[in-house]
């Protein structure tokens, strides 16, 4: 079932990672990141991305796109051009058991755009780590 995150509420704290309730639906990050926008010199966005931002992010192992919801630590908003860490859901994250690891990287994007890029930090949905 695909969830609506328009509607995305306040992160909760819970055991194991960070919550997220949505049209009263729970939600767990799979990952924390450090995220790296470009500015807007670079090719980044124009304007602030808002925690709860939905870019499709790409991973070198793997040819496709995939949804990705951002909930920023410790900040409502970042800039074009500035570093934050965030906790990532991935909108199929069942697709990626066993697949990812600390260290990773991995490019997020708006279309063709390439507008930022992560590492992973921290696992926190286990059945995606890599065996």
């Amino acid at each position: 079932m695909i969830l609506s995150l328009s509607v995305a509420g306040p992160l909760l704290r819970g055991a194991g990672g960070v919550l997220n309730k949505t049209n009263n639906k729970t939600l767990m990050a799979d990952f924390r990141a450090t995220l790296q926008y470009k500015s807007t010199e670079e090719g980044g966005r124009y304007t602030p991305a808002k925690s709860g931002y939905c870019p499709t992010i790409k991973f070198s192992f793997e040819k496709g796109l995939f949804g990705g919801v951002q909930y920023f630590i410790g900040k409502g908003w970042v800039l074009p051009g500035e570093t934050i860490t965030a906790d990532i859901y991935l909108i199929i994250s069942g697709y990626f058991q066993n697949r990812l690891e600390e260290g990773m990287t991995f490019e997020f994007t708006e279309g063709a755009r390439i507008i930022g890029t992560g590492i992973i930090t921290k696992i926190i949905n286990e059945k995606l780590r890599k065996q």
